[in-house]
């Protein structure tokens, strides 16, 4: 068994390798060793999702995808989450999330029970199917507060559109000007993405 770990973030302007240590400890933990880290920043609302496509098309039976929770899989809607769902299912791949604890099982000896299996994983269909439904719900209520948020600002004539994280930029820029961070460490410090930190500093400094 492979056990393939899917880092997501939003937006580029998002770490999406901040959970990146703690999947690494719980693989630890539980006496088993990553074999290949799928990191992107998309939208969990979307199936256009390169890295969890290629994620899947590389999946053999009876691997395991570690996500840190449920909405880092998805934050589909009902029909698009029926669509992966059923992809996974036919490959035969496990879910394992670290805030689903039945599916944690996976990857111990009492997953090899039959018995044992085939009631964690009627539990754990059952369990992904709700949290999956209350992703979406969480992202469709993040939405609408959003755009009552601009429409509001718009009406008060304070809205302009989204604006830089100007906080994280100036710390990328003076980092930068210390030379003695690298980008991954700039990363790490700042909580930026890595294609942010390389942005800003083609914007300030003209270096990659």
């Amino acid at each position: 068994m492979f056990i393939r770990a899917y880092l997501r973030a939003s937006t580029t302007e998002q770490n999406a390798l901040r959970a990146k240590s703690t999947l690494k400890r719980f693989a630890e933990d539980s006496h088993v060793r990553i074999a290949a880290f799928y990191v992107e920043n998309a939208s969990g609302n979307t199936m256009n999702r390169p890295e969890l496509l290629r994620l899947l098309d590389e999946s053999e039976k009876g691997d395991a995808i570690l996500v840190e929770s449920i909405d880092r899989l998805t934050r589909l809607n009902s029909h698009d989450w029926e669509v992966l769902s059923a992809s996974i299912r036919i490959k035969g791949i496990n879910i394992v999330s670290l805030d689903l604890p039945t599916s944690h099982i996976t990857l111990s000896e009492k997953g090899n029970d039959d018995f044992m299996g085939a009631v964690l994983k009627a539990m754990n269909t059952m369990l992904l199917d709700i949290l999956a439904a209350v992703s979406y719900k969480e992202y469709v209520e993040r939405e609408r507060k959003q755009k009552e948020g601009i429409s509001i600002a718009k009406s008060q004539g304070k809205f302009s559109g989204k604006k830089a994280n100007v906080d994280m930029h100036n710390k990328i820029v003076t980092l930068t000007k210390a030379k003695t961070f690298s980008i991954n460490q700039i990363v790490n410090i700042t909580g930026a993405s890595r294609s942010t930190v390389i942005r800003v500093r083609r914007e300030f400094f003209k270096i990659e």
